[in-house]
């Protein structure tokens, strides 16, 4: 088809990659110092990188390219998304974890967990394995407090921990931007009985709220011994 679509001038470019950044779909890469359009079809003719660019190297033209694939832009940023570095560590990348099941000599327990990262601030929130999951929102000392916790709860649930006392910010904008860009079924709070234990509840139902979704929410209160002393299943 005919369409309007950027053109690079390799001459005038300069190698700085401010145009690459400002490609919010991807269409542009830099290879060999140079910024070249490499998918043709992630480009929308919108031109944001035509500002960016200081050595004025970029502009429209109308010749035959594929169809600009908005579909195909999604997936990507999604895979990228997943791929994130939060910090810089390497420790922080996202994974899926798949086990295989094992017997346990002397009484080993196994554990359950089935992503990496787990904590709310360092998580991505387009990662893959948010696509259809349970969600688990732990308080992190519920994990010590219970004995079972993985069996229990971690088991079948994507894991998220996080403290609402120790942590800066508040999580409700980290947790509704997951709940709005992917589909979870269900959503379990594990919390502490002390009142500042309230602060990653209150956040879970204010996600939801501001996801605009219908998600059942249950909110499971452990002991400092480590007893369940009460669930909730909230509206």
């Amino acid at each position: 088809m005919i369409r309007r679509i950027i053109k690079i001038d390799e001459e005038k470019c300069t190698g700085c990659g401010l145009c690459a950044k400002a490609c919010h779909e991807g269409a542009i890469e830099m290879t060999d110092g140079k910024a070249r359009l490499t998918r043709e079809d992630y480009c929308d003719g919108l031109g944001d990188c035509l500002p960016a660019c200081p050595a004025n190297a970029i502009s429209f033209e109308e010749r035959e390219a594929p169809a600009y694939n908005e579909a195909a832009v999604m997936a990507a940023k999604k895979k990228k998304a997943a791929d994130i570095l939060p910090c810089g560590c390497p420790g922080t990348q996202s994974k899926a974890i798949k086990r295989e099941t094992v017997s346990s000599p002397c009484g080993y327990v196994g554990s359950q967990l089935s992503q990496w990262p787990v904590q709310i601030k360092l998580v991505p929130v387009n990662a893959p394995y948010f696509d259809n999951a349970d969600l688990l929102i732990a308080a992190d000392c519920t994990a010590y407090a219970y004995g079972n916790f993985h069996n229990d709860f971690i088991g079948g649930r994507i894991t998220l921990i996080g403290c609402p006392k120790l942590d800066e910010g508040d999580y409700a904008d980290k947790l509704s931007a997951i709940l709005t860009n992917n589909s979870i079924k269900s959503v379990v709070v594990t919390r502490m009985e002390v009142p500042c234990c309230g602060g990653i509840e209150n956040a879970a139902k204010r996600a939801i709220q501001a996801s605009g979704r219908v998600i059942p929410l249950e909110v499971v209160t452990i002991s400092a011994d480590g007893r369940i002393i009460k669930r909730e299943v909230k509206d």
